[in-house]
């Protein structure tokens, strides 16, 4: 029987960790910005293959590593599948309006 690889743990900044300047630049991507946008407001989290982007699949990993770096979204793996969800509490508390001015800003 053939071992299977452990993925790699989901490596999330802390609190202290988060800056304005990192979201600010993780939300200017207009594809990041969109990812968001769709996990405002789906509300909950959303596996990778329900977010709907026109880039591919790789390129969706790499935007939501930026967004999880940057302390935007928090991600968690179930068996082959990643669940991303919005850190809105965490961002709401660090820097008050920014998420919903963002959010209600013109396309």
């Amino acid at each position: 029987m053939a071992k299977t690889a452990a993925l790699p743990p989901i490596v999330h900044p802390e609190l202290d960790e988060i800056t304005v300047e990192g979201v600010l630049r993780a939300l200017a991507d207009p594809v990041r910005l969109g990812i968001v946008r769709q996990l405002a407001a789906a509300d909950c989290e959303l596996a990778c293959g329900a977010l709907t982007v026109p880039v591919t699949k790789s390129t969706i990993t790499h935007h939501l590593s930026i967004l999880r770096q940057a302390g935007v979204v928090a991600g968690r793996q179930e068996g082959t599948t990643r669940y991303n969800s919005l850190r809105r509490n965490d961002l709401d508390t660090l820097f008050p309006g920014l998420l919903n001015g963002v959010l209600a800003a013109q396309r």
